[in-house]
C-alpha cells in the first residue's frame, strides 16, 4: 500500500473513532460530499449580520462549497457543518481599536443542527446581549465567546447545553451576573472561563461551581468575586477533577479560600491566587497536593513563612510569592522546598522581607529563574551560584548583599539571559578581557555597585542586551560608542562620565545620563537614528551651545529633560513638532529670546523652563492648547506683560510658578476655573523643583501638591475674591509685588493651606477673622504691608514669629504685641499721646517685650 493510501486510511479511522467529539474537516477528504444547501444559505444569512472590514470572509463568496469556507468545517461523511471557528479574527499584534469583524449574531445559526464547535471570540457585537437561541444549539460541545463585547446578563438558556465541554465567556467586561445557577446544568463541563466578567453579586459562587464535578480548568480572574467565608461550607458534591484554577486579580481577603481549594480537589496542577488582598500566614493546606506544578500567590499581603506542608510538593516547578509581607530566614524557606530540588525551575520570593545569608541552592539543578530582589538578605554570594547551569534569570537587586563578584560566580552560567545585582554593596571584579560564557538577551543591572572606573569591555560584547542599568556605579572617563548594540533602555546616571556624547543604538527608546560631566554640544544627537526614542534625560551635566534643530526626527519622544546644563541661544522651533511630548524640562540653562510655539504639543503635562533668560509675553496658546498641563514653571526669567486670562483654562494645573519675572497687571479673576485646585484629585510620577516653605526642594512626585507662586513681579490691584475657591491649594506665594486693597473675607476657605506668603505688598485693612480656620499653616509671612487691627486668635496664627507680621504699623495683638486697645490700635499707639518726646517707639516696645 502506498504512503498516500495508508495516510487516507489512518485519517478515516481516526475520524470514525472521534466523530462523537470533534468532527473531521472535509479538507483532504477522498469523497466529494459538499455542504448542504440549507446550511450554506444559513451561513450566508449569518454573514449578512456581520461587517467584514478586512475582507476576512472573501472565500464565502468565491467558493461554492461552504465546507471550504474560512472558519468552516464539515463532517466528511454527511456534509453537515459541525464547526464555526472565527478564532482567526484575533491578531495579538493588532493594536488598532477596530476589530476586523463586527455586527450581530443571526438566528439562522439554528439551521446548523449538527454544530458542535462555535467560536465567535473577538468579534465586536456592540454591547448586545448573548442571544438566547444559542441555548438551543443542543449539539454544542465547545462554545467560545471571549472578548466579543457582549453586555447584560448571561441568558440562563445556556444551561440547556448539556453536552458542553468548554465554555469561554471571558473578556466581556460589560456582562454582569447575579447568580450562576444555570451553570449547574452543564454537568459535562470540563473547561470554564469567565474572567473579566462582573460576578460581584454572586455570593454563592463557591457552591455553584462545586457542582461541576467533571471540571478540570476554572478561570475566574478579575471578576470582582465577593469575599465570603468559605471555611464553614460543606463540599459534599465537590469536584475531584479540578486541576487548573485561576482566581487572580479579585479582592479576596479571607484566607478561607485556601481551605475551599483544598476541599475542592487534591489533583491541582496549577493554582493562581495572585493580585488579591489575602492576609495573614499561608495556611498549611497544600500537604496532599502532590501533583502541584505551579503556585502563584504573588501581590497579596501574606505574612509569616513558607508552610511546612510544602515539603510534600515534589512536583513543584514554579513558586511565585513576590510582593507580599513574608518574613522568614531564607535558608529555612529553601529547606522547605527540598523535595522539589529535581523539579523546581522558577523561584520568585522578591519584594518581601526574607532575611539571612545566601541559602544553599546547589541541589536545585533545574533552576532557571531565581528572583530574590528587594528583601533583607545580607552577607556574600558564594561562587557555587556559578554551578546552576540551567539558570537564565538571576535577580538579586535591592538587598544588603556584599562581597566581591568574580568570574567564578558565572563559570557555568552559559544560559544566563538576565542579571540584576543593583542596589547591593557588591564590588564587581571582572577582568577587562573577560569573555563571559553567556550572551545576555534581556537585562543587565549593576547600579549602585562598584563597577568602575572604566566602562567594562565585556559589556560591549553583550550585543543583545536590551536593558542596561549602571547608574551610580563609579564609572568615569569617556562613554564608549553604543551604536552596535540592541539597547533600548539605558541608565548611566550619577556617574562621572565626561567628554562628548557618543552615538547610541538605533533601537534606543529610553536614555538616562543625568548627573554626569558630559560636555560640549548636543549636535551628535542629530546623528542618532532612533525613531522610537521616547525618553531622553541628560540633565545635570555640562552641555553647552545651542539646541540642535532636528527634533522632528524624534516623533515618539515623550520626555525631554535637559535641565541644569549650560545650554544657550534660542529654543528651536522644531520642538513644536513633538506632538506626543508630555514632559519638557529645559530649566536652569541660559536660553534666551521668546518661547517658540508649542501649541501642537497638546499632550504636554509638564513645562519647566525656569531659571533661564527667556523674554517676551507669556503666550496665550499655553492656556488655549495645553489644557492638560499639570505643571507650568516659568520662574526666574524675563517674561513681561500681563498674565493671560487663557491660563484659567488650565483646569488640571497643580503647580503654577511664574515668580521672579517682569509680569505686571492684576491677578485674573478667573483662577477659580482651575478645578484641580478646587477638588481633591491627585496625580503623581513627576519630579518638580519648587520653593516650598521658603526652601528650594525637589519633589519626587506631585501627589497632593497644589501650588501657585507669582512672587517677585510687578502685580497690582486687589487679590480677587475668587482665589478663596481654590479650596485644595497647599501653597500660595504672592509676595514682593504691588498688590493692594483688602484681603478677601472668605480667605479661610483655603483650609488646606500649609504655606502662605503675602509679604512686601501694599495690602491694607484687617486680617480676616476667617484666617483662624487655616489650621494646617506651617509657613506664614504677612510682613511689610499696610495691615491693621487685631491679629485673629487661633492656635496657628499665634505660633509664628513676630517677624512674620512686622512692617504693618497698624497691626497688633500676639505674637506682634501683647494686646490691642478697644479700637484695634496698639497699646504703644495709645502711649504716643503721653510720649511727646518720641523716645518710646513701637520698635522699642517690641524689643522690650521680646
Amino acid at each position: 500500500m502506498s504512503g498516500g493510501s495508508m495516510h487516507s486510511v489512518l485519517v478515516g479511522l481516526v475520524c470514525l473513532a472521534i466523530a462523537s467529539a470533534i468532527s473531521c474537516s472535509s479538507v483532504g477528504s477522498s469523497n466529494n460530499i459538499m455542504c448542504l444547501e440549507s446550511e450554506r444559505h444559513a451561513l450566508l444569512q449569518f454573514k449578512q449580520g456581520l461587517v467584514d472590514k478586512s475582507n476576512a470572509l472573501a472565500s464565502w463568496k468565491s467558493e461554492k462549497d461552504c465546507c471550504k469556507w474560512r472558519g468552516i468545517a464539515c463532517n466528511n461523511q454527511t456534509g453537515h457543518v459541525t464547526r464555526l471557528d472565527f478564532s482567526f479574527n484575533y491578531d495579538p499584534y493588532l493594536y488598532s481599536a477596530e476589530v476586523p469583524l463586527s455586527g450581530e449574531i443571526s438566528p439562522s445559526l439554528l439551521e446548523l443542527q449538527y454544530l458542535n464547535y462555535l467560536d465567535l471570540s473577538y468579534i465586536d457585537f456592540g454591547e448586545n446581549m448573548i442571544p438566547k437561541f444559542i441555548g438551543s444549539l443542543s449539539q454544542l460541545k465547545e462554545l467560545k465567546l471571549a472578548d466579543a463585547n457582549f453586555s447584560g446578563p448571561v441568558p440562563p438558556q445556556l444551561g440547556n447545553l448539556s453536552n458542553l465541554l468548554t465554555l469561554d465567556l471571558s473578556g466581556n467586561g460589560y456582562i454582569r451576573l447575579e447568580n450562576l445557577e444555570w451553570l449547574s446544568h452543564l454537568s459535562s463541563l470540563r473547561y470554564l472561563n469567565m474572567s473579566y466578567l462582573d460576578l460581584s453579586k454572586v455570593v454563592n459562587w463557591p457552591q455553584s461551581l462545586s457542582k461541576l464535578t467533571l471540571l478540570t480548568e476554572l478561570q475566574l480572574s478579575s471578576c470582582h468575586l465577593p469575599d465570603v467565608n468559605l471555611r464553614s461550607l460543606s463540599f459534599i458534591n465537590s469536584s475531584t477533577s479540578l486541576q487548573i484554577l485561576h482566581l487572580s486579580e479579585n479582592s479576596l481577603l479571607n484566607s478561607s479560600i485556601f481551605y475551599w481549594i483544598a476541599n475542592v480537589s487534591s489533583n491541582f496542577v496549577h493554582i493562581d491566587l495572585s493580585s488579591n488582598n489575602l492576609e495573614g500566614p499561608i495556611p498549611d493546606v497544600f500537604t496532599s497536593m502532590l501533583s502541584l506544578v505551579t503556585l502563584d500567590l504573588s501581590q497579596n499581603q501574606l505574612e509569616g513563612g513558607i508552610p511546612k506542608g510544602f515539603q510534600n510538593l515534589c512536583s513543584l516547578e514554579s513558586l511565585t510569592l513576590w510582593s507580599n509581607q513574608l518574613s522568614e530566614n531564607i535558608e529555612d524557606s529553601v529547606k522547605t522546598l527540598s523535595c522539589a530540588e529535581n523539579t523546581l525551575e522558577t523561584l520568585d520570593l522578591s519584594y518581601n522581607q526574607f532575611w539571612g545569608y545566601w541559602p544553599d541552592l546547589k541541589r536545585f539543578s533545574k533552576l532557571r529563574v531565581l528572583w530574590l530582589s528587594e528583601n533583607q538578605l545580607n552577607g556574600s554570594v558564594p561562587e557555587s551560584v556559578g554551578q546552576l547551569s540551567s539558570l537564565e534569570t538571576l535577580y538579586l537587586s535591592g538587598n544588603s548583599l556584599s562581597g566581591v563578584i568574580t568570574e567564578a560566580h558565572f563559570l557555568n552560567l552559559s544560559r544566563l539571559q538576565s542579571l540584576d545585582l543593583s542596589g547591593n554593596r557588591f564590588s564587581i571584579n571582572l577582568s577587562s578581557d573577560w569573555n563571559p560564557p553567556f550572551q545576555l538577551t534581556d537585562w543587565l543591572g549593576m547600579s549602585s555597585c562598584k563597577v568602575g572606573p572604566a566602562f567594562p569591555k565585556w559589556i560591549l560584547r553583550q550585543t543583545n542586551i536590551t536593558y542596561l542599568f549602571l547608574s551610580n556605579a563609579g564609572l568615569s572617563g569617556k562613554l564608549p560608542n553604543l551604536s552596535s548594540t540592541s539597547l533600548r533602555y539605558v541608565n548611566l546616571s550619577s556617574n562621572l562620565f565626561s567628554g562628548a556624547l557618543p552615538s547610541f543604538s538605533p533601537m534606543l527608546q529610553y536614555l538616562y545620563l543625568s548627573n554626569n560631566r558630559f560636555s560640549g554640544p548636543l549636535s551628535s544627537l542629530c546623528a542618532t537614528q532612533a525613531p522610537n526614542w521616547e525618553y531622553l534625560d541628560i540633565s545635570k551635566n555640562l552641555l553647552s551651545g545651542e539646541l540642535p534643530n532636528c527634533w522632528m526626527q524624534f516623533q515618539e519622544l515623550q520626555v525631554l529633560d535637559l535641565g541644569k546644563n549650560k545650554l544657550s541661544g534660542k529654543i528651536p522651533s522644531s520642538l513644536g513638532n513633538l506632538q506626543g511630548i508630555a514632559i519638557l524640562r529645559l530649566h536652569d540653562n541660559n536660553f534666551s529670546g521668546e518661547l517658540p510655539s508649542l501649541e501642537n504639543c497638546t499632550q504636554l503635562l509638564m513645562v519647566d523652563l525656569g531659571n533661564n533668560k527667556l523674554s517676551g509675553k507669556i503666550p496665550t496658546w499655553i492656556g488655549q492648547s495645553l489644557t492638560d498641563l499639570l505643571i507650568l514653571r516659568l520662574r526666574s526669567n524675563e517674561f513681561n506683560g500681563i498674565i493671560p486670562f487663557s491660563l484659567c483654562n488650565l483646569a488640571t494645573i497643580h503647580v503654577l510658578d511664574l515668580s521672579h519675572n517682569n509680569i505686571s497687571g492684576g491677578l485674573p479673576h478667573c483662577f477659580n476655573n482651575i478645578t484641580a485646585l478646587a477638588d481633591d484629585s491627585g496625580v503623581g510620577g513627576f519630579i518638580v523643583e519648587l520653593v516650598w516653605k521658603g526652601i528650594e526642594i525637589e519633589f519626587p512626585n506631585i501627589t497632593g501638591l497644589r501650588s501657585i507662586d507669582i512672587s517677585s513681579n510687578y502685580l497690582i490691584g486687589k487679590i480677587p475674591q475668587s482665589i478663596a475657591n481654590m479650596t485644595q491649594l497647599i501653597s500660595l506665594n504672592l509676595s514682593r509685588n504691588n498688590l493692594m486693597g483688602k484681603l478677601p473675607e472668605n480667605f479661610g476657605n483655603l483650609k488646606m493651606l500649609e504655606s502662605l506668603d503675602l509679604s512686601r505688598n501694599q495690602i491694607s485693612g484687617k486680617i480676616p477673622a476667617s484666617f483662624a480656620s487655616l489650621n494646617f499653616l506651617s509657613v506664614l509671612d504677612l510682613s511689610y504691608n499696610n495691615l491693621s487691627g487685631r491679629i485673629p486668635t487661633s492656635t496657628q496664627l499665634q505660633s509664628f514669629d513676630a517677624s512674620k507680621y512686622m512692617g504693618n504699623h497698624g497691626l497688633c495683638g500676639p505674637p506682634l504685641t501683647p494686646n490691642c486697645s478697644r479700637d484695634g490700635a496698639t497699646q504703644a499707639d495709645d502711649n504716643k499721646e503721653h510720649d511727646k518726646d518720641g523716645l518710646i517707639s513701637l520698635g522699642f516696645f517690641i524689643s522690650f517685650t521680646a
